[in-house]
C-alpha cells in the first residue's frame, strides 16, 4: 500500500526509513526505562529532518504536507512516541509558512535560522484549569507590559519534546488588551524552567512535560501574533496526529501477520494463519488500513491542490483525525485477538502499540468537537436547502 507520487518521494521515504529503523530496537527500553526519545530526536537532527518542512531558502527540503505526513507515519511505524513528538516541531514550521501568519519579517527569519541550525521548537499551550486549548478556556499564564518588556509567568502542560526545545510558542492572557497572544520564548530565557511531571501509560517517550515560566522577560516584538478564535487547530499539519496512529497501527498489523504466518499450535495442520477466523481479522485490518489512509492521503492532495476549498476542508481535517485514529485502535485490537494472550507479555510490543495508540483519542482535535461540527454543518446546509426550495 504505496502513497508516494514520484520516485523523489518514495527515496526520500526510503532513506528516512533507514534511520528509523534504529528507533524500534531502541522502543522497549525507552518503555520501560520510561525516558524520553533522545537518541531518536539526535538521529532525526543529524539526518536534517527536523530542518524537512523548513522553507527551502533556510536550508530545509520545502515539504509540503502530503510528504510531511508521509514521513510521519514512516516513522511511527518503528516509534510512535518519537513522530508525534517531531510531528509538533516541522509541523509548525509548516503553519508559520502560511501567509495568514502576520508575524514580523525579522523574528520569523531568525527563528527559521535557528531552526537550520538545529533548533526545535513547539508550542505550549495546555494547562490544568483549562484542558485542551481547543475547548476555548482562557489561559492563566499571564503577560504584562513593564518597562516596554512582556513579562510572562505561568505553568504550561503536555509541552511535547520539552527536554530538547530550543524555542517555545506561548500562548499568554494579556489583561491590558483582554486579549491572548501567542509569545516567542528562548528555552534559555531567564525565569524558564521544566518540571519533569510527565509519568503516563502510553506515549511517555514524547518528553511532554510541564514548562514553568517565572515573570519571563521577553522583548516587545517577541509577541508574535494574536489567537483567533477557532483557527488553532483547523490547519493541515495537524494531520500528523492521525498519520502517527495509523503508523503505529500498521506496525501492530504487520507484527499480528507475522505471527499468524509462522505460529502453528499442535491443535491443527499448518499456521493460524490458515484458519478463517484469522483471515478474516488479517482482512479486516488491511480494510480499515486502506480506508485511513486513502482518506488522509485524499484530504492532503486536495488541501494542497485546491487552496481555493480549503474553508470547506477544514471541517474534513478533524474527520480525518477522528476517523483514523479510531480505526488505528480497532487495527491495533484485532491484531491482538490474533496473537492472543502472548500480546500481553511485556516483551511483545503489541502491549506498547495498544497503550501508545489510545493515546490518539486525548489529541485535538476531540471525538465530539468533530462529530458536532459536522453535524452543525449538514444541518445548516439542509435548513439553507430548504429556504432556497
Amino acid at each position: 500500500m504505496f502513497f508516494y507520487r514520484n520516485e523523489e518521494e518514495h527515496s526520500f521515504l526510503q532513506e528516512l526509513e533507514h534511520t528509523a529503523e534504529k528507533f524500534a530496537a531502541r522502543a522497549r527500553h525507552y518503555d520501560e526505562t520510561r525516558s524520553f526519545h533522545k537518541e531518536d530526536i539526535e538521529d532525526l537532527i543529524k539526518i536534517g529532518y527536523t530542518k524537512s518542512t523548513l522553507p527551502v531558502a533556510y536550508g530545509g527540503k520545502g515539504l509540503g504536507v502530503y510528504t510531511y505526513l508521509l514521513a510521519q507515519e514512516t516513522i511511527a511505524q518503528y516509534s510512535g512516541p518519537t513522530a508525534l513528538a517531531i510531528g509538533w516541531h516541522c509541523g509548525i514550521l509548516l503553519e508559520l509558512q502560511d501567509p495568514k501568519r502576520k508575524w514580523d519579517k525579522d523574528v520569523l527569519a531568525k527563528l527559521f535560522t535557528k531552526v537550520s541550525n538545529g533548533a526545535l521548537i513547539n508550542r505550549a499551550a495546555s494547562e490544568p484549569q483549562t484542558g485542551s486549548p481547543t475547548r476555548g478556556g482562557r489561559p492563566a499564564t499571564t503577560a504584562i507590559m513593564e518597562n516596554g518588556k512582556w513579562v510572562i509567568t505561568g505553568k504550561k502542560t503536555y509541552t511535547s519534546l520539552a527536554p530538547a526545545l530550543d524555542l517555545f510558542l506561548v500562548s499568554a492572557w494579556i489583561p491590558s488588551q483582554e486579549k491572548v497572544g501567542w509569545f516567542l520564548i528562548d528555552s534559555e530565557a531567564k525565569g524558564v524552567s521544566i518540571n519533569y511531571t510527565w509519568n503516563v501509560m502510553s506515549m511517555q517517550g514524547t518528553g511532554s512535560e510541564d514548562l514553568i515560566l517565572d515573570r519571563v522577560s521577553v522583548e516587545e516584538k517577541y509577541l508574535v501574533e494574536y489567537a483567533e478564535k477557532g483557527t488553532m487547530y483547523d490547519s493541515s499539519w495537524l494531520l500528523h496526529i492521525p498519520a502517527c496512529y495509523i503508523g503505529i497501527a500498521k506496525a501492530a498489523a504487520d507484527e499480528a501477520v507475522k505471527f499468524a504466518a509462522h505460529y502453528s499450535p499442535n491443535s491443527i495442520q499448518g499456521t493460524i494463519s490458515d484458519l478463517p477466523n484469522v483471515q478474516a481479522k488479517i482482512g479486516n485490518m488491511q480494510l480499515e488500513l486502506l480506508q485511513s489512509r486513502h482518506f488522509l492521503y485524499s484530504v492532503a492532495a486536495q488541501w494542497e491542490q485546491q487552496p481555493a476549498h480549503r474553508k470547506q476542508l477544514r471541517l474534513q481535517l478533524g474527520a480525518v483525525k477522528t476517523a483514523v485514529t479510531n480505526q488505528s485502535i480497532s487495527i491495533v485490537d484485532q491484531a491482538m485477538r490474533i496473537v492472543g494472550a502472548q500480546s500481553l507479555q511485556m516483551t511483545n510490543p503489541l502491549q506498547r502499540y495498544y497503550r501508545d495508540v489510545r493515546a490518539g483519542l486525548h489529541n485535538p482535535p476531540m471525538d465530539d468537537m468533530v462529530i458536532q461540527g459536522l453535524a452543525l454543518q449538514r444541518i445548516q446546509e439542509m435548513k439553507k436547502s430548504v429556504k432556497t426550495n
